[in-house]
Parts: C-alpha cells; structure tokens; sequence
C-alpha cells in the first residue's frame, strides 16, 4: 500500500526539511488519502471511498489533500488534511490570512444536524466505509484556524465547525467523534480557547495548543493539542464514516483539520487512566479487574511499563500497584490491536484512635457528644475528612447504617466506642476508633457584675473576654471557655455568646459555660451575671455667673437622685483638670465646665457635666437716635458678652434693641441682663417741632420752640421764624423760652409760620406750624 508513497519522497524529498509543511492535491486519490495514509492496516478491511466535495477553484488545487510536516515543528509529522479553502494557503508561515471561497460551495446539513448548528459554507467532505476486526477504533487529529485571534473577542464568539461523523451502514443517525475528551462537547474555536482578558473566560485550555506568529509552519492563527477521536464498534460490521469541515456563517477566516497518518487504528479498551490528575486513583489494597475479551481473538499479551508480563496470557488480569498497564491482542499475524491504561495509587489516610470526653451535667452515665468533634484527633492531614460515624467498623469500611444523630448523639453506655471513615480526596478510607468518655470535673465561678448601664435599668453590656479570663485564673492552663444562654445551647453548642454580652433578664441572669480541653469536655459550669447599682444624676446643663454683682460666687451641685450624698465620693474637675473639690457641692467663681464624677461605693460612677458661662451686668455703649419724632428710629448698642432685653420708659421689655417712632422729649432706655445680672438705664431725648402754639397767657403751650433737645446740642444750633411770605420775624434763643407769637412787641395774627433750625455740623431741619389765637 505504500508504493505511492515511494514516488512522493522522490519527487518531494528536496522540500522535507523545509521550514513550513508542504502539501499536495494531486499525488494521492481520495481512496489512498484514506486507505494508504489514514488507515494502513490489515485489521482494518474493505475500505472504500464514497463521496469527495471540496472547492471548485477551476484548477488543479483542492480543498483537501496530503501533508508533510518532516523537520518542521508541526506536531502530526504527515497524513491529510480537509480545509474550508485552498491547500495552497494551508502552508505556513502565518503572514496572511485564509480566506478564500469558490463559486457553488455550499455547507453541510449532516454536520448542522448533529452538532446543533445552521448556516454553513464551503464545505469539505470526505466518506467512507470500512469493517473492523477489533471492538474499538481511532484516530488523532489537530484542529486549526484563522478564527483563533489572540487577545482578541472573536475568538469567544465565532467558530468554523468539523466532525468525524459515524454510522452502521444501513442507518441514518450519525455520531460526532471529535469531541473534547471526557465530554460530549464538539471540538471548536469557542470550546478549547484560552482565557481572553475582557472578553471570557478559558475553556479546555488544556487542550489548546498555541497561537501562531510568523514563524509557524502553518498558516493558521491559532491550534488545539493533538486530539484522539475514538468509538466502538461491532467487529466485521461495515460503518460509514463523513469527514467534514465548513465554515460557518459566510465564507471568512478560514479552518482546517489536520489527521495523522498511520493513526485510525483498531484498539482496545483498558478503561479510563486512574491518576492523581482526574480525581480517581486507586486506593491502596483496592485492585482492578481488566477484561479485554474479544471474538476472534487468537493472542493476548499484557505489559507493565512497556514489559511482558509473564505468565499472563489470559483475556483478563488483575492490577495489584501502580504502573503502565498495557495489552495487545492477536487477531491474526498481521492484525494486532493494543490499548494503554495508566493507574496510580493514593495511600489510604493514617488515623489516629482517640478518646471524646463529654460532661455529663445530671451525673447519670448518659450525655450528648457532638463526635464531630474527635475529627481534629483523628484525622492527621489536612486533605482528609470524616465523612461519617458508625455503630461498628464493617458498617464504616462498607459505609452503611451511619449513626443519623452524629452531631447530637447520646451514649448508650459508659465507655461506648463508635467508628470514624476517614476519606481523602480520592475516596480512599481508613477506619478509627473513637471511645465515649465522661468528665467529672467540677468548677465553681463566683459571680460576674458590672456597673448599670446609661441609662440606669438594670441592663449592662458584660465583658465575656474578661470573665474568661477569671475563669482561666481558677482551671488548668491550656483549657479552652466558651459561653451559651442556655442549657440547651450548651448541650448543642449552639448560640454561643461572646465579648459584649447584654443580659435578657433585668438586673441578674445565669449563662452557662463550658470548659473544653480540646475535642474533649473538661467542666460544665454556671455563673451568675449581676447589675451593680450606678449613681443617677440630673442631667447636663449650663448655668450663668453674673462676674460684677453680689455675691461673686456661685453653688454647683452634684444632684444626685438615687442615694443619699454621704453614700457616695465625689471628684471634681474643671476643663478636664482635677481639682481639690471633693463635696457633693461645691462654690465656685471661675467660668469653665465643671465635671463631677460621683462613685458608689460598689465602684460603679457616673458623671455629670456643668458649663458656666460668664454673663455681666449690660454696659451701654451707645444710643442713637435718628430722625425726628415721630419718624424716628432710636438703637442701643451694648458689648455681646451676654444675653439682654430691651425697655422704653416703663413699657415693656424686649428682645430687640431698636425702638420706632417714639414721641418728642425726654426718654428713659433701660437694658436688663437676662440671666438676672441687673438693669442699667439712661436718658435720651428725641427731637421734635411742635405743630401749633396758643400764646394766650394760660401758660399751656405759650411758646414754641423745638423740643427734646440735648443740652450738648443747645449751643450748637440756630431756630429761624418766617412768615408765610418768606420774612425773617424772630431768631429764637435755644436757651430761652421760645417765641411769644409778637413781632416789635406786637401780636402777631393767627397763621402758619415757617422754621429753620439748624446745627453746627450742617443738619437742617425745615417745617412749619399754627400760631393759634
């Protein structure tokens, strides 16, 4: 079958070693491709040819075609391979992009059909039959492609699809063969690919081979590992097999599949490698049975690590240890199918015998154990668990009747003994002993109190850390103290508690520990938490010191509301600096803010703080007045050292400075302190101009002349009267009386008269009034 092959190493023998592998459409029909370089063998009959599609490039170029890959880095060194585009664009390097389509190249309905797919394109199809001697046949393969885009989504998103696909001849359903191996998952861009930063994750990475650069031997951006697609099969029953690549969606980014020559071969079965690797090694003492049976058959040889067994001729063997087991059976001289089985062993987990002691809390003989608490003991690495309990060690080593209760289990008897499987990650199991002891030991905890809580109502939060530190203070060092609510907790030990703990029962409560030295009980005890009494103070607050009036001290109190004063200490600080104030009440005549911290002589405190501000008696700075009465507006203006209200004449106080609006004549303000520091006052007057004067000797409004008029401004100023025609009649003294309504010693008839008065700093003031007769 290999004369062709001859020819090809003659022809060729010039290109072997070249740096890229070299193809050819021509130097073999599609019955040697398959028969002579795919197949080769004598177990292996009546091969025959069915169907060849490729692409129509009006040439002598194909879509399929034979390979070598001799000194190259290639990992298949030759055999054919099917491609979505030209042979010729196959070889390498990668320095440009497959991509090629003909006309009237049309995809695959069978290869849509069993991987679940639609839409392919330009389509390579080779079929053939073919009878096996052997149960099992396969073949290697790698799977390349433009689509494989390092760094880039595509290769998440798009793939060209391919299938070996096989069927009895006489059926219809096909199966695909090329699958990632242990799954039922085609073989593809979007299902071997490695993790693509932003895009998604790795998958099958394992079985990715490499992105391609310039320098590889083929042309295709990216390709898996060599891959083995394998099936079983009835001996001496003819099978058809299709094997198809397209692309999918549109002619783009072109795939091929490459299959090594020699490689579809019968073989046998052993079974799936049991290693370390998968999960499943064999546990130590755990053998193997093999069977390799098959009809027809005249030989069979075993090896171990590639070396005759001897002895061993028998269909089936039985593995004992570790090693690569291997068989070949004879069909005949020159029909020979051979299968390989890895096996590695995990030792069984070393244990340890132990003792759990319990606390029996009513002294009966019976308690609870939680056996999962003898784990630690047992156990000496951590990969290993205790999966469960048993009743006896054959119900653990056949792992049945588990005890139901493990984590709440009550002894039977004194000294009872139970039975722990120890599993490791691979299943392996040993066995340990596990005897049910009961601790006596008794521990006596005196009571546990803290002060009360603000506010005072008989709830607190109690430090556990410090009561497990009294605790560790009374039993042997190493011990391990743990805290519950409840009996039922504890017997459980569920709900523990632990640091700030705040009782549930005002004023006392009892919790209950439990004092382990590890897996093991040493005591059960109780303690009692209980409230101290805290003094009760009024609340903060902040309180005036009148710094210049009688007397020039004032009397803080501590006020205390529960207790009596004698039954406490006291401790004063002023600014947060201690003081030698140590009375209940203390006199004081310096601002600050006063702390007292009032202590009860079980030790429980409390503290309350006084701010003393300053306030003083008002200091008026300054009174203005503005404009004349009655349109006038008169503000006080005193320091901001205090807080004070405002009075006019005898009305009433206010909060305001300011007055409006106020009357002619002489005033009286008054400012008073409002924490009770006393009143200042002070007389102003306010400007005005009588409207009318009546100069009729009954001495009610005989003159006119301005009133309210400070004696400071007297001087200052000059009053004229005109006539209504603009005649000076009198300049009136501001130290006199005023104008008598006479002209010359004449009377003057009754009119409106004209008044200018102004002041030395230029203010001027115009109007007029009624001479009334």
């Amino acid at each position: 079958m290999k004369s062709y092959l001859v020819l090809f190493i003659f022809l060729y023998s010039s290109l072997l070693f070249s740096q890229n592998i070299q193809v050819d459409s021509n130097i073999y029909t599609p019955q040697q491709l398959i028969e002579d370089i795919l197949i080769d063998s004598d177990c292996i009959s009546n091969v025959v040819v069915t169907n060849i599609i490729g692409g129509d490039f009006g040439g002598s170029d194909q879509s399929y075609g034979y390979f070598d890959a001799t000194g190259t880095t290639f990992p298949i060194q030759s055999g054919l391979v099917l491609s979505t585009g030209r042979l010729s664009n196959v070889p390498g390097p990668n320095t440009s992009l497959s991509d090629d389509d003909a006309a009237g190249w049309s995809g695959d309905s069978d290869l849509e059909t069993v991987l679940g797919e639609s839409n392919t394109h330009n389509a390579t199809i080779l079929e053939f039959n073919f009878e096996s001697i052997s149960e099992q046949i396969s073949f290697r393969y790698l799977f390349a492609s433009e689509e494989y885009q390092e760094g880039n989504s595509n290769t998440c998103n798009y793939s060209d699809l391919f299938g070996f696909l096989i069927r009895p001849e006489g059926t219809s359903t096909y199966t695909n063969i090329a699958l990632v191996p242990g799954t039922t998952t085609p073989v593809k861009v979007t299902t071997v690919h490695p993790g693509i930063s932003g895009s998604c994750n790795a998958i099958n990475e394992e079985y990715f081979g490499s992105f391609n650069n310039a320098s590889a031997p083929i042309n295709f951006n990216g390709q898996t590992t060599v891959l083995t697609a394998s099936t079983t099969v009835i001996p001496n029953q003819t099978y058809h097999v299709k094997l198809v690549i397209a692309d999918e969606q549109n002619y783009r980014y072109d795939s091929a599949v490459f299959l090594e020559a020699d490689s579809f071969l019968p073989n046998i079965h052993l079974g799936n490698h049991r290693l370390f690797a998968t999960n499943n090694p064999l546990c130590e003492n755990e053998t193997l049975e093999l069977d390799i049976t098959q009809s027809g058959a005249i030989a069979y040889t075993w090896f171990k690590n590639g070396v005759p067994i001897i002895g061993e001729t028998n269909p089936t063997y039985t593995i004992v240890d570790a090693g690569v087991y291997s068989a070949e059976v004879a069909y005949s001289a020159s029909c020979i199918a051979s299968g390989e089985l890895i096996v590695e062993y995990s030792p069984n987990p070393i244990v340890n015998n132990t003792t759990l002691i319990s606390c029996d809390i009513d002294q009966d003989g019976m308690t609870l154990y939680n056996l999962f608490d003898a784990e630690q003991e047992i156990i000496t690495s951590g990969i290993e668990i205790v999966t469960d309990f048993y009743y006896t060690s054959i119900d653990a080593e056949q792992d049945i009747d588990a005890i139901p209760n493990a984590t709440t289990f009550e002894n039977s008897s004194v000294m009872q003994t139970v039975f722990a499987r120890v599993e490791n990650e691979y299943g392996c199991f040993s066995v340990a002993e596990v005897l049910l002891d009961i601790s006596n030991n008794d521990v006596s905890i005196p009571p546990f109190s803290t002060c009360d809580d603000f506010p005072v109502d008989g709830y607190s939060s109690f430090d556990l850390n410090q009561l497990r530190i009294n605790i560790e203070s009374i039993v042997p060092p190493g011990l391990t103290i743990r805290f519950y609510p409840t009996e039922s907790d504890l017997l459980s030990e569920t709900n523990q508690i632990d640091g700030n703990y705040t009782n549930s029962i005002q004023g006392s409560e009892t919790i209950y520990v439990l004092i382990t030295e590890g897996s093991n009980c040493y005591a059960v005890s109780t303690v009692i938490l209980t409230i101290d009494e805290t003094p009760i103070l009024l609340e903060d607050e902040t309180i005036n010191y009148c710094v210049n009036t009688y007397p020039q001290t004032i009397t803080l109190e501590s006020d205390i509301i529960n207790g009596l004063p004698e039954d406490f200490t006291y401790e004063w600080l002023l600014d947060g600096v201690p003081t030698l104030y140590t009375d209940a009440s203390i006199n004081i005549n310096e601002t600050g803010t006063y702390t007292v911290i009032v202590t009860h002589p079980n030790g429980c405190n409390a503290t309350r703080n006084i701010t003393v501000e300053v306030s003083d008696l008002a200091i008026i700075t300054d009174v203005a007045v503005e404009g004349v009465a009655p349109n006038n507006t008169i503000t006080i203006t005193v320091p901001e050292t205090s807080e004070y209200e405002f009075m006019l004449d005898h009305g009433l106080y206010q909060n305001s400075n300011v007055f409006t609006n106020v009357s002619a004549g002489e005033h009286i303000v008054f400012v008073r302190d409002k924490d009770g520091c006393g009143v200042v006052q002070e007389i102003i007057n306010v400007l005005g101009f009588p409207s009318y004067f009546t100069p009729n000797g009954d001495h009610f409004h005989d003159t006119w002349k301005p009133i309210g008029v400070d004696a400071r401004f007297r001087n200052t100023m000059t009053i004229q009267i005109f006539n209504r025609y603009g005649k000076l009649i009198k300049q009136v003294n501001p130290q006199g009386q005023g104008w008598n309504g006479t002209l010359n010693g004449k009377n003057l008839s009754a009119d409106d008269y004209w008044y200018v008065v102004t002041f030395s700093n230029g203010k001027t003031y115009r109007g007029h009034f009624s001479l009334v007769r």
